[in-house]
């Protein structure tokens, strides 16, 4: 059974929403870290890109697959989680704690449509 922390927005794309005050932290959840199997690397964007809710920002891939990521708010990218570059594996050892932007919501609502723990479980089938 995956992982699903309370208190975080979900996507249908299966990323995760941290909301802390104007700014959103992006990951992948659990689930999808998953799915995919060992992540060997993650496509980041650059400081200062502009993301828009539903679309590309990145991508990951894995042994198995590449996965495209898309941004669950639109804002600007104010922080990239570098760290992945060189240790794309932290997204399979603790998929919650490895983010991977930070955004600075430009619609803080769009968070409202996002779906909360107990939906996103329900989603999964899990």
């Amino acid at each position: 059974m995956s992982k699903i922390l309370e208190g975080l927005k979900y996507s249908e794309s299966h990323e995760w929403v941290k909301v802390e005050g104007n700014v959103a932290y992006i990951g992948v959840s659990d689930f999808a870290q998953k799915e995919m199997g060992d992540i060997t690397y993650v496509d980041l964007p650059a400081e200062g890109d502009d993301v828009v809710a539903g679309e590309e920002f990145g991508a990951l891939e894995s042994v198995k697959a590449a996965s495209d990521l898309f941004s669950p708010v639109s804002g600007v990218v104010v922080a990239v989680n570098g760290e992945l570059e060189d240790t794309p594996e932290k997204v399979n050892e603790d998929a919650y704690a490895a983010w991977i932007i930070k955004v600075e919501m430009s619609n803080p609502s769009e968070v409202d449509a996002l779906m909360d723990a107990a939906a996103y479980q329900s989603f999964i089938g899990e």
